[in-house]
């Protein structure tokens, strides 16, 4: 199993990234402000324009270390990859069965199952958490909604149906998302889904932490050998890593949608956390920013267990380990891929 690292997460957006020996160092006007020994990485996240030197990239790419590189409101601009890993016929074979719509849909109906089941899960648990302060009736309602599209989906094997269906599941959830906001509610609001750019507090947090995501589920991909900008679900698209976004569909409502959830209700984040641009984006402060990522940071390390291995790991290696499962199906090694339906 993966041993999972640190991320480092640079969240001034005038720093400049270099390469001493086998540091990292963080540059701020020319000044050292911060060092970090690259053997303790597996990926480095930088939130800004300033960017980072060509020997750092190099020495990145060639130690399967990701760098990734995003604006200061964290949307993605640009990563660093090195030679491809795993073997030509893994690659082939997800190239062929991309290419295949019947074979395709079987594989993201998976996917969308996992996240169906894992959206219900989060409504579920809303009800026997807080019954006294969520609306119950509704809450049930649309789990009982998002419980029919999962016996739809078992049998399902178009792919426009089930991307349909993952439309209709994922409008239902956020119809009651707001329900699971328990704290300051006249700051911390869900209507609708916003994005590029966010237009309010929640919008902006559930951003960042797909993008973040999105990093960690792209970087999984590639260690376990597969293309991440191949996918089933989402078609091809130059520079979209659509594999990384399929893969992250399952895993949005349990590792990002009640992070972001408990990050309001724990009172992390405030509403002076925000900052709302002449455009009408909201952005979050450095310092709101930096408290994220660092409370990110701890759930990754918080210990579950897997429900298809029954084993013990960490939140923050479930992209690699179903990225693992996807490649071990691919080469024949299981029948199916198993989904993350978290319990």
């Amino acid at each position: 199993m993966r041993k999972l690292l640190n991320t480092l997460y640079v969240t001034s957006p005038d720093r400049y990234l270099s390469l001493d020996g086998e540091n990292i160092v963080v540059l701020s006007d020319g000044k050292e402000a911060g060092r970090v020994p690259l053997h303790n990485l597996e990926g480095i996240v930088t939130f800004g324009y300033s960017g980072a030197s060509p020997a750092l990239m190099g020495y990145c790419a060639g130690h399967g270390i990701s760098l990734s590189f995003h604006s200061p409101s964290g949307r993605f601009l640009a990563e660093v990859t090195g030679e491809v890993r795993g073997n030509v016929t893994l690659r082939k074979t997800q190239y062929r069965l991309s290419d295949n719509e019947k074979e395709s849909a079987l594989i993201g109906r998976n996917m969308i199952i996992g996240k169906v089941y894992n959206s219900r899960w989060v409504l579920e648990r809303a009800t026997r958490d807080h019954p006294d302060r969520v609306d119950v009736e509704v809450l049930k309602k649309t789990s009982a909604y998002l419980q029919g599209i999962l016996t739809q989906l078992e049998s399902c094997e178009s792919l426009d149906r089930i991307r349909g269906m993952e439309g209709n599941a994922a409008s239902r959830y956020f119809e009651v998302f707001d329900e699971l906001i328990l704290r300051n509610k006249d700051s911390f609001f869900f209507r609708e889904r916003n994005r590029r750019p966010p237009l309010d507090n929640v919008n902006a947090l559930l951003s960042l932490i797909y993008t973040l995501l999105s990093q960690m589920t792209s970087a999984a991909l590639s260690a376990a050998g597969l293309d991440p900008y191949v996918g089933f679900l989402h078609r091809d698209r130059p520079g979209r890593a659509s594999l990384a976004l399929d893969l992250m569909e399952e895993l949005r409502p349990v590792l990002a949608d009640r992070f972001v959830v408990s990050l309001i209700n724990r009172q992390v984040v405030l509403p002076k956390d925000f900052i709302k641009k002449e455009n009408g984006a909201v952005i979050l402060t450095d310092d709101a920013r930096r408290k994220v990522i660092d409370a990110w940071q701890k759930k990754k390390q918080e210990v579950i267990r897997h429900p298809f291995l029954d084993e013990k790991i960490e939140w923050g290696l479930i992209p690699y380990t179903q990225a693992l499962l996807l490649a071990r199906f691919l080469r024949g090694d299981i029948d199916a891929y198993p989904p993350f339906m978290w319990k």
